[in-house]
């Protein structure tokens, strides 16, 4: 392989994310480290476009689930090169997400789709995976001082669960530090309304775009958003 400059290195990491060419994501990261390129900006200006892309093939029905999880091992195998070699001194703060499915669910499909894209997006994702009780999401949301908790369920029966987690964090006076998104099939923006969630995302490309608008502090859009689940 043969690279020309930091430029040609930044456009081939978006295509190899977009064109889902894991070994190529690899050898490029390779590359951007052996040039002395910066980490960060690598992520944030090679691999994080290149999952905006994928994000918007999602969003518009070009990708779907198995194209999405092949991109997103592409991005990890260029952030398993490059994270060792991040600064975390000279890092922006780019934010801090909770996520999880709801306890009594164990649907994590569109959950790992979310954190992918969040991940992609240069945001620092805790994933506490599938079925979680209720007290894990708020403790584990002040132990790393998160800035967002994401849930996300596919089952009716276990919507109740979200409103539990709103109430955890009432019940410990902390619900002012951290912004509450949720989602899933039978999620509803009434429903997020009624449990007092500060957002609802439609799909896994929203919810990015909702946590983004949370972090930035903008008013939240009366339109309908999902988180997937």
């Amino acid at each position: 392989m043969i690279v020309v400059d930091a430029n040609t290195i930044l456009q081939g990491l978006r295509e190899a994310v977009i064109e889902m060419e894991e070994d190529r994501a690899r050898e490029l990261a390779e590359a951007s480290v052996a040039e002395g390129m910066d980490a960060y900006h690598t992520i944030m200006n090679g691999l994080a476009p290149g999952m905006a892309v994928v994000s918007e093939k999602y969003d518009n029905e070009e990708y779907f689930v198995p194209e999405i999880l092949i991109c997103a091992d592409a991005m990890y195998a260029a952030l398993e090169v490059l994270r060792p070699h991040l600064n975390p001194a000279t890092m922006p703060q780019q934010g801090k997400v909770v996520i999880g499915v709801i306890a009594g669910d164990i649907h994590d499909i569109g959950k790992n789709i979310v954190r992918m894209m969040l991940e992609g997006a240069g945001l620092e994702v805790h994933d506490l995976g599938r079925d979680v009780p209720v007290k894990q999401f708020a403790d584990e949301a002040e132990r790393v001082g998160a800035d967002i908790i994401a849930m996300s369920t596919l089952m009716s029966t276990t919507m109740e669960g979200m409103r539990q987690v709103v109430q955890e964090l009432e019940r410990r006076g902390t619900r002012g530090r951290f912004k509450v998104i949720i989602g899933g099939g039978p999620i509803s923006a009434a429903f997020a309304e009624k449990i007092g969630a500060d957002a609802y995302g439609r799909d896994a490309a929203e919810a990015v775009r909702v946590v983004q608008s949370l972090l930035a502090g903008e008013p939240r859009s009366q339109e309908a958003h999902d988180v997937a689940s």
